[in-house]
């Protein structure tokens, strides 16, 4: 069974392919997308947050 804290394999292949592209960006290139990835994790983080505090407990309760 996968761990909700480690990569599946498909995950690590991913990752792989997608330093490979990575490595072929200029140093700006690689500033401005590590920059829009933090900014996409952060709001991700927002979505999530939201989600748990505005959640609805009758949905919740259903699944009981």
């Amino acid at each position: 069974m996968e761990s909700a804290f480690e990569l599946s394999l498909e995950q690590e292949f991913n990752l792989r392919s997608f330093e490979q592209q990575v490595d072929q960006l200029s140093e700006d290139q690689k500033n401005d997308y590590l920059l829009q990835t933090l900014k996409q994790l952060m709001i991700k983080n927002n979505v999530i947050k939201h989600l748990l505090t505005h959640r609805d407990p009758l949905f919740f309760a259903s699944e009981s």
